[in-house]
């Protein structure tokens, strides 16, 4: 099974569960990765630094066509066929572009999330590459999804001007990747108006960092002179050999228990009692979790309308905001059915669930969970409109749209928790006559007890089918003695 978004993943007690996955994931961190992700690098660094430009030089491009609109990740993968697509939420379909145009397209009600260019350039056949925000823009909501990107895609090609020094919030992000299995390559071009690099400003830079984040000792710094990339190209491409090979290692062709029949050994009734239990304790703790998290976002808000970006800066923000939140409400949703299932199923089996057996359970529980749903489909988008009010748009693709670095195609019971910003709410706080301060902070109160509101009822929704779904499952194995699905 696909590893979910977090390295720490365990029961809802925070004891460990049969599966020994470690504490409840309340905040989103470096993720783990799995043998079904693609390979790709992620490039981050600050303003004027010139990342686009060493994208380029990899690649072997016009720097132009990297271009995207700001606040869109960049998503450059291999194709024989070359082609743009822009994924804006609130759309089931992308908008198509031509490469050759130096900006994404025509106008949108609201800026992509993601803009996916497909090339036939050799090197993107070993990785993708990825291009993010500036960091000065990112956030602290930003810099946890750039955490979640770069864990699951497996390095990071950090870009700076040799002229630049590290900000706290470069050097924060920095320290929550020294140490996991991320391979970190550091790029130095010379900077605005300046021809060469001067040697000794890039060991002080290199200095200045280990004194923050020695961890890093390891990591490789590639001067790029006059677009020459091909050093940093050779290093990436050996990474992406090596990191291949041990990821086609992670997972066998068939799981442990994906055949045969597995005895039931609990007494009847022994673990109904403790689904209904543990499944509404799991659906309330998150649903606290979730409110919590609402009560710091409403705060980084209001901060950044009265001192911040203002009113013309809340779409970027509030969005961003909800990314995070989304891929943090799936984590605890995914963790909290994986322990629901391990432990439940454990007691009814007597013991440790096989990896192919739990595929099994998961799979016979996503068939029937449909008939067992209450109210709309689960697969739905949550769009806060320009009245604070919540919209839904249903679909895998409506989904899809809502991801910045988009992963393979997922394992788990649930689909993903996705909210985002309506094209006419950005384009309300965008508009000079609605800098009103007073009025934003007025909309983003009502705007996120309207989602604090939507998603306690589709957790509690999810976790209600999951319930029954599991409990049917388990129910007509313990009636005939063994596990068939």
């Amino acid at each position: 099974m696909k590893p979910g978004p977090l390295h720490h993943l365990g029961t809802t007690d925070g004891t460990p569960g049969l599966s020994g996955t470690g504490p409840f994931p309340e905040r989103l961190g470096v993720s783990a990765t799995s043998p079904r992700e693609p390979l790709a690098v992620i490039a981050v660094g600050p303003a004027g630094a010139g990342r686009t430009e060493v994208l380029a030089a990899l690649l072997e491009l016009d720097a132009g066509m990297l271009t995207t609109l700001a606040g869109s990740w960049l998503v450059v993968s291999h194709a024989l066929q070359p082609s743009r697509a822009a994924f804006v939420p609130g759309y089931r379909q992308p908008h198509s572009y031509r490469v050759d145009l130096p900006t994404v397209g025509p106008a949108l009600a609201r800026p992509p999330r993601r803009v996916e260019l497909n090339l036939p350039e050799p090197l993107l056949k070993h990785f993708a590459l990825v291009d993010t925000p500036d960091t000065g823009t990112m956030g602290p909501a930003g810099g946890q999804l750039l955490l979640d990107a770069v864990g699951r895609a497996g390095a990071l090609l950090f870009v700076i001007a040799a002229d630049q020094s590290f900000s706290s919030a470069e050097l924060n992000l920095l320290a929550e990747i020294a140490g996991t299995p991320v391979r970190v390559f550091f790029a130095v071009t010379p900077g605005t108006g300046n021809p060469t690099i001067d040697p000794a400003a890039v060991d002080a830079c290199r200095a200045a960092l280990l004194a923050a984040v020695p961890g890093l000792a390891d990591a490789r710094w590639f001067p790029i002179i006059n677009g020459d990339a091909a050093d940093l190209k050779r290093a990436m491409v050996a990474w992406a050999a090596d990191e291949g090979l041990c990821r086609a290692s992670g997972e066998p062709p068939e799981l442990p228990g994906t055949h045969g029949r597995v005895p039931v050994v609990a007494e009847p009734g022994a673990w109904s009692e403790q689904l209904d239990r543990q499944s509404r304790a799991a659906a309330q703790r998150i649903r606290q979790c979730l409110a919590l998290e609402l009560a710091r976002v409403h705060l980084r808000v209001v901060q950044d309308i009265l001192f911040g970006g203002g009113c013309a800066g809340l779409p970027q923000l509030v969005d961003r905001e909800m990314e995070a939140l989304s891929l943090l409400a799936t984590a605890q949703c995914d963790h909290a059915v994986r322990v629901l299932v391990d432990d439940i199923a454990g007691r009814l089996f007597g013991g440790p669930l096989a990896a192919g057996v739990r595929q099994r359970i998961y799979q016979a529980v996503a068939w029937s969970m449909p008939e067992h749903t209450p109210g709309p489909e689960l697969e739905r988008v949550l769009l806060i409109t320009s009245t604070a009010g919540v919209a839904g748009l249903s679909g895998t693709a409506a989904i899809d749209a809502l991801s910045t670095y988009p992963g393979p195609a997922r394992s788990e019971v649930l689909p993903p928790v996705a909210v985002a910003l309506s094209g006419g709410c950005w384009q309300h706080w965008r508009t000079p006559a609605n800098n009103d301060s007073d009025a934003a902070r007025a909309w983003a109160q009502r705007a996120l007890r309207e989602i604090e509101l939507e998603l306690s009822r589709e957790v509690a929704r999810r976790f209600e089918a999951i319930r029954i779904s599991l409990g049917t499952v388990l129910s007509d194995a313990a009636e005939h003695g063994i596990l068939l699905a």
